[in-house]
Parts: structure tokens; sequence; C-alpha cells
């Protein structure tokens, strides 16, 4: 088993290996948003292989400015690798090249203090706490603008229950309300990761997620102890912050269902690694059992559900299609529902530029990369009437994103939808 194998060995050792196939061929120079959005060739994937293989070497220090600059710039969306002929592992050479400056040199003020955050359940609770009576308030939606403070506003009005109204005059129930599935939950039993951002600001998708699994014959438990899963500390470099919160994870999940149910895409891609991450093999059969919410539906049919009028494009997260290499399943829930229109525009493959923190700590790159993604959804015809993806950082970078360019789409999670289907089909109590 690979952790096994990668049990006690330095982890850039491995990361830099999973580089050795490039040939620099530059199939992935088209694939690379930030290569798009610059020009630039050491602001693609094969430019920074070169920088990495000489951080490696030892040729470039990690207080090398244009090696910091140009690694900090990359989105880690792995949209090269599916690009890439020769199978390179790029995202484990950059996780291995962001642990190696995150040793030497550490994270800037505002980085370290945000992972703190995240690293205590009480401070981030907290924290989304006063974001959601914010929210509450109406005062993120009037203040959304295209300035750093108006965007971040723009980006927590995009948290809240996103409404789509279907023509079939339905009246779906809130998406908070308490309601039980008609179906008996004689399937497998699943457990809810909860998360962070995704239980802070997200609840009414955590409830249209337990509704629809449920409607869907799983039996959903909960579980105490629970923590953020680590990858925002993953993607900065520090290897030793994400494995102390995957190490709770692992304890307060592993024995609580047949499967894990996360409808985070970016917390799925490293749940499903925790093997990697911490070399052991308890932490390999968790990972093992850690399922997108998308798959675990796709298993059961989905059931369908009523029909919902909607002109809907699907926008795929980084981390679903190219980290987890799920790509049919989202598909296969929004298929459920009747008279649904689904569109893949060009572009869905490509990142919205949220990436984790990136957003905050790149504001004039990400919206570069996100500007593309809006001229596709302006341009669509017959116009939009949502846009749907299955990860909290999308879901507030594309909903910023088309708030502050006027176009005034919603942005749901795909069960969202399915869950309004199933309440319009009379399926919940």
């Amino acid at each position: 088993m690979r952790a096994d194998a990668e049990a006690g060995a330095p982890a850039e050792a491995f990361g830099y290996h999973a580089l050795d196939p490039c040939v620099h061929c530059g199939f992935c120079l088209p694939a690379c948003p930030t290569y798009l959005a610059t020009g630039d060739e050491s602001d693609s994937p094969r430019g920074r292989i070169v920088l990495m293989r000489a951080l490696e070497r030892g040729e470039l220090e990690p207080d090398d400015d244009g090696l910091i600059a140009h690694l900090d710039a990359c989105l880690g969306c792995r949209g090269c690798e599916p690009a890439c002929p020769s199978g390179v592992g790029y995202g484990r050479g950059l996780e291995a090249a962001r642990e190696q400056l995150f040793r030497a040199r550490g994270l800037p003020l505002p980085a370290r203090l945000g992972l703190a955050v995240f690293r205590i359940r009480a401070l981030w609770r907290a924290l989304f706490g006063a974001g959601r009576l914010l929210r509450a308030t109406g005062v993120p939606a009037r203040l959304a603008g295209r300035g750093r403070l108006g965007f971040t506003m723009a980006m927590l009005a995009a948290t809240g229950d996103g409404r789509v109204s279907a023509t079939n005059g339905a009246r779906a129930r809130r998406a908070g309300a308490e309601t039980t599935p008609n179906a008996t939950t004689t399937g497998p039993s699943v457990v809810l990761f909860r998360g962070c951002v995704m239980d802070g600001l997200f609840a009414h998708v955590h409830a249209a997620t337990r509704r629809t699994l449920e409607a869907n014959g799983y039996e959903v438990r909960d579980a105490d102890a629970q923590v953020c899963c680590g990858a925002l500390h993953e993607h900065a470099g520090d290897r030793a912050g994400a494995a102390a919160l995957a190490a709770q994870n692992v304890a307060a999940l592993s024995d609580k269902g047949d499967a894990i149910a996360v409808n985070s895409a970016g917390c799925g891609a490293l749940l499903k690694d925790y093997g990697h991450l911490l070399g052991t093999d308890a932490a390999a059969r968790f990972g093992a059992k850690v399922r997108d919410v998308s798959e675990l539906l796709a298993e059961r049919g989905p059931r369908r559900g009523a029909p919902l009028r909607l002109e809907v494009a699907y926008d795929a997260p980084c981390h679903l299609q190219h980290a987890q290499r799920v790509h049919t399943a989202p598909l296969a829930v929004l298929e459920a529902i009747p008279d649904l229109r689904l569109r893949l525009l060009p572009g869905s493959d490509r990142c919205c530029g949220s990436a984790g923190i990136y957003s905050l700590l790149h504001p004039g790159l990400a919206r570069s990369v996100l500007d593309a993604k809006l001229r596709d959804f302006h341009a669509a015809k017959p116009a939009l009437d949502a846009v749907t993806t299955g990860n909290p950082g999308c879901l507030m970078q594309i909903g910023a994103g088309l708030r502050t360019s006027g176009l005034g789409i919603p942005v749901v999670h795909p069960v969202e939808l399915l869950d309004r289907s199933y309440q319009a089909a009379g399926m919940y109590e």
C-alpha cells in the first residue's frame, strides 16, 4: 500500500520524484489558468517544474523572490495533470516544494493567523457565526463590489441559501426545514463530514445532503469531535498542521459508518489522501471510505424527482475532477431532475480562481482567472437560471463574480437542486 511505502520518507523526496516523467513538452500550458492569464512561462506548470527542480537541487534558495512569486501564484488546481501525456504528478511536486518553502521561511502573518484559526474549532465556529449574523443583515450584499473589500463582502453574500425559481410553479420548503424522507433507509450507513467552512456558512447544503442521501436509502449519521480537514494547511506547506487535524478526523470518524460522505470537493480530495499525509494503515483505510456525495447518490440511482424547468451550467470543482477524478457522478445527480437542461460551457473544467485562500492573497490574478469564466456565463444562450458547483470556495468565488458583474445568476450546490426536485415531488414528509 502506498502509505506503507511512504512511511518515514521525507515528503519532499517523494513529491519531487513524481516530477520525473516531465519531458517539458508543453501540453500543460493551455490547461494552466495562471499561464493563460499572464502569458509568463514561469507561471506555467512546465516553468514551475523547472523552478521546483532548481529548489530541490539547491540551485535556488528558498528565499529567492522569483521562485517564491511564481510558486505562490500557482492555484494548485492540478488541471495540468490530465493534460499531461507522461503522467507527471505535478500536485505532489508542488506539495513538496511548498513544504520545503514553509520550513525555510514560514508564511506571511495574515496566512499564519488564518491557518491558526482553522486549527481551533472554537475560533472558526465563532468567526463563521459572526459571518452568518453579518450576512443576515444584508450588508454584505449591499457592499458587494469589485474592490478588495467589496469582493470579500460579495463572497460572504454568496454563501446564503441561493434560491432558484423553477417555472413549474412548485414551492420548495426552506432548505433548512426539518423534513423526513419517505424512503426507508435500508442501505449503507454514512457519516457526514461537516468540515469548517461548510459547517459554518453552508448549513443548508448539509441539510440538503442529508435529505437526498436518506431519500436514496442511506442511513446518515453525525459524529462529534471532527475538525477542519486540513486542506488549507496542506496547500500552504504546513504539513504538520494538516497532519494534526487529519489525525483527529481519523480518530473521530473511522468507525462511524460504512462510508464518509463529503460535499466539499477540496475537503474530499485531502480526506481521500490521508493515507499519504499520515503514512498509516488506519489513515489509508479512512481515505478509502471517503466518498463525495455525488458518488454516493450516483451509486443508488439516484431517484428521479419532480421537473425543474431550468437552464443550469455545471462548473466542475478542480479538486473533484482533477484530484479525485470524479467526473460523471455530479452529472448523474443533475440528470435525475426531469426538464432540467444541463449545460457544460467552455472552460467549465478550468479553475475559478478560488483555491482556498488564494483569492484573498492574490486577488488580482484570481479575478483574472475568474473573468474568463464569467464571460462564458454571460455569453450563454439561452440565459442561465443557475450555476452549480460542489465546493464552498467555488460557490463563493463564482457567486461573488456573478454578483459584482451584474449577471445576478444564483450559484448552488448540485444537491440543493436535487433536494428541491425531491421537495417538489413530495418525497419528504
